[in-house]
């Protein structure tokens, strides 16, 4: 699906000791899940103020050859559930309940690239907005992702 870096995302130091507190391996566990695997997703910087990630647009067309609109909305929903789940902390799951896209222009090559940045980040919810943009900086897709924050289930 394209020649892309498939290197582990960068989180803050402060975020991996968060996690390696509770006996987490945060970077060998996260992962842009089956889907964004599949699609070729690739989580490049994540914080819970900036995340940012690539996708081929190769494999991720409609009939016309153009980046698929559900595409987009995967690589959305992945970079701001992200954000939020960084936000969150580890004693919280961030679950989407309302995602929004607004498809700007079509792209036909390349790596489309999503940088979510936060609109709010509360401590039941967090929305996200997220900027697609193709090789040559022009934005493709707008975005936003309201994420539910909910406690993480006692374990037994």
């Amino acid at each position: 699906m394209g020649d892309q870096s498939t290197s582990a995302p960068v989180f803050p130091q402060e975020v991996i000791d968060e996690y390696a507190s509770l006996g987490v391996d945060l970077p060998a566990l996260f992962s842009a899940g089956h889907l964004g695997e599949r699609m070729g997703v690739r989580i490049t910087e994540a914080s819970a103020e900036r995340v940012v990630g690539t996708m081929p647009v190769e494999g991720n067309t409609q009939p016309y050859g153009l980046l698929h609109g559900g595409a987009s909305a995967v690589l959305a929903e992945t970079l701001g559930s992200v954000g939020a789940m960084l936000h969150g902390g580890a004693g919280k799951l961030a679950v989407g309940v309302d995602l929004n896209c607004t498809h700007h222009r079509g792209a036909r090559s390349g790596l489309v690239t999503g940088v979510a940045t936060p609109v709010h980040r509360g401590r039941s919810t967090a929305t996200y907005e997220v900027v697609i943009a193709d090789d040559h900086g022009k934005r493709v897709c707008t975005a936003r992702l309201t994420c539910l924050l909910r406690e993480v289930p006692a374990a037994g």
